[in-house]
């Protein structure tokens, strides 16, 4: 859970934060999806500071679907990393936050992204210098779309995670039912056939949500699938 700041936000304040984040590539689907899961993140389960973003022994947060992060930008705005008034310059020239969030902009954002397919390996990598710097503790958390999953270079990470045993690395699939090669069964059997432990939970379900980020087991990689309403539906 993040380290408390002076005068942290709470949940019930999320969504007059999100609100000040206007513009028309405000991207809303992808904003509302990701909000409570990124926020019990934060709220429950990430060991992280926003005294001390860069923290060597920090768990690690990638938003690997980069297009929408005004949901991410209101969480770290409730959490401290982030004044709040930046908010409300989304995408202005002389704004710190782009319609894709950046890493030498933002405090606490660990990746630039906004190209789809290029997080999880980002992720993998992370997890794998962190097991040879021999640093046990820090967990990489990776969010990516289902949609994002048609991108090649998410199955060569997932494939290889599984055959390491890459069990500092979670991901969390934001299910909108986009996808558009879906798969028998949905985005766990993927991940499971390949020695992943996997868990689907309602995508508003705090609780249920934060025991899946803690079910990952010894010698596995762990999928958290978060179901969001299907895409169209908002």
């Amino acid at each position: 859970m993040t380290t408390a700041t002076s005068n942290p936000a709470g949940y019930e304040q999320l969504r007059p934060l999100l609100a000040r984040l206007t513009g028309d590539e405000k991207h809303e689907p992808s904003a509302y999806d990701t909000l409570d899961p990124i926020w019990v993140l934060y709220d429950r389960i990430l060991r992280v500071d926003p005294g001390q973003p860069d923290h060597p022994d920090r768990d690690r947060f990638l938003v690997s679907k980069g297009h929408g992060p005004q949901a991410y930008y209101a969480v770290l705005a409730a959490k401290g990393f982030i004044p709040e008034d930046w908010l409300d310059g989304l995408g202005e020239a002389d704004s710190r936050l782009g319609h894709h969030p950046d890493r030498m902009l933002v405090p606490g954002v660990e990746i630039g992204s906004g190209s789809l397919g290029h997080g999880l390996g980002l992720g993998v990598g992370m997890a794998l210098g962190l097991r040879a710097q021999g640093r046990a503790q820090p967990r990489v958390y990776v969010l990516v779309g289902d949609a994002e999953l048609d991108e090649g270079s998410n199955h060569e990470a997932i494939h290889y995670a599984g055959a390491v045993g890459l069990d500092a690395l979670t991901v969390l699939v934001i299910d909108n039912r986009s996808v558009a090669h879906p798969l028998p069964g949905g985005v766990a059997p993927l991940f499971a056939a390949a020695g992943w432990s996997t868990t689907t939970v309602p995508g508003d379900d705090h609780a249920a949500l934060a025991a899946a980020f803690t079910g990952h087991r010894p010698g596995q990689p762990h999928l958290v699938v978060a179901r969001a309403r299907a895409k169209g539906s908002h």
